[in-house]
């Protein structure tokens, strides 16, 4: 239990800092924020899935490294599965978490929504870290339309 909190504060203390480094010009550095987030998120997928599957045998094809990221690597990182996988069979996969855990402390309403991409940042490089790593290349994106729950 105090390891979820801990990463839970972790990863806040790491988006306000790096917001705070790039602060003067928010219009112009808000990308740039995002960007850093998302490649700090990639490098640790990549650490992660990496350690995760050394006594696992090479998957067959991206289907059930879709499963393994839903699976085993968000049980691994987020204390839960991912709670609906679904595809359209031609590459597009969607990834949805209906109480995200990184989004339960801000709020239930739409209050914080405009918040909301700046805390998704370093999960989607988590994700496409992940996926890199499994020889999976790919784009994450976040959606937020109901606070906590988001889609990848």
């Amino acid at each position: 239990m105090a390891d979820e909190i801990l990463f839970e504060l972790l990863h806040m203390q790491v988006v306000q800092r790096i917001y705070k480094v790039y602060r003067h010009n928010e219009q112009e550095y808000g990308d740039i924020s995002i960007s850093k987030l998302e490649a700090l998120g990639f490098r640790v997928g990549q650490s992660l899935v990496e350690r995760l599957t050394k006594d696992v045998p090479r998957f067959k094809d991206e289907l059930d490294g879709m499963k393994f990221i839903c699976k085993d690597f968000w049980t691994a990182v987020y204390k839960k599965q991912i709670d609906n996988l679904r595809t359209n069979h031609q590459g597009v996969y969607v990834l949805q978490d209906n109480r995200f855990r990184l989004l339960t402390q801000m709020s239930n309403s739409k209050q914080f929504m405009e918040e909301a991409p700046k805390y998704l940042a370093l999960p989607c490089g988590l994700i496409r870290g992940a996926l890199a790593n499994l020889g999976i290349i790919s784009v994450v994106t976040a959606d937020v339309t109901t606070m906590p729950a988001c889609e990848y």
